[in-house]
């Protein structure tokens, strides 16, 4: 195993549904650990199963709002030792989490992963 995914061993899957998916195998391939939030409305969402460990956010009455809510996403990665966040598609928060990398030392790994989702894609296509 590299130093790089010795460094990295615990992401953050900030989205849902299908996009979520792939990136929680695609993270699985790379031997990361995986953290899945969901809503209320998610709680059954097959996300939530595929990752390592998944966790609420939001109030049970707020279907997609949580999933932008940058300082309730750092939080459950900071209470969960993770060191990675991949946002969402949407491209919603990247910027934020960027910033606020230089103040929690939690790396956005989005380009990475795209990568190897894109790889994961083309394999199935053959």
């Amino acid at each position: 195993m590299s130093k790089k995914k010795k460094q990295y061993k615990k992401l953050l899957v900030a989205t849902r549904g299908e996009i979520a998916i792939r990136i929680l195998r695609a993270a699985s391939e790379l031997e990361l650990r995986t953290v899945a939030i969901y809503t209320y409305e998610d709680r059954y969402s097959l996300h939530r199963y595929k990752a390592d460990e998944s966790y609420q956010i939001g109030a049970n009455s707020d279907p997609l709002k949580p999933y932008l809510d940058i300082p309730e996403i750092i939080r459950v990665a900071k209470e969960n030792g993770v060191n990675k966040i991949r946002p969402g598609n949407d491209g919603i928060g990247i910027d934020d989490l960027q910033f606020r990398r230089k103040q929690t030392g939690i790396r956005n790994c989005a380009r990475r992963l795209m990568i190897r989702q894109v790889e994961i894609k083309h394999t199935a296509r053959r």
